[in-house]
């Protein structure tokens, strides 16, 4: 648990803050180190086929993006705070369900 409140996103699905973190780390970007540790504030809720899942609190500032490829793919697009040093949300590309 990060807070008591929220579960960590490497605690609510795994294997995806593996692979984030994984890209992450093949692009060498300090971020990779903080995947597993991010809270999970569930999915987005803006529509039902929303593909995002939180990072931080509904409405939180994010705006700036990192897109994250496999094999010239994009797999998930991370939004970043204003600092660019904390994921606030994770939109999943490939076509599976985030959860």
């Amino acid at each position: 648990m990060t807070d008591g409140r929220r579960p960590r996103l490497a605690d609510a699905f795994p294997v995806l803050a593996d692979e984030i973190a994984e890209l992450l780390r093949a692009e060498g970007d300090p971020l990779a180190d903080a995947v597993a540790d991010l809270p999970c504030h569930g999915r987005c809720a803006c529509t039902a086929a929303c593909t995002c899942l939180l990072t931080a609190p509904p409405g939180s500032a994010c705006p700036f993006v990192v897109l994250l490829e496999r094999d010239g793919i994009g797999v998930f697009l991370l939004s970043l705070d204003p600092s660019r040093t904390t994921i606030t949300g994770i939109e999943v590309l490939d076509g599976r369900d985030p959860g």
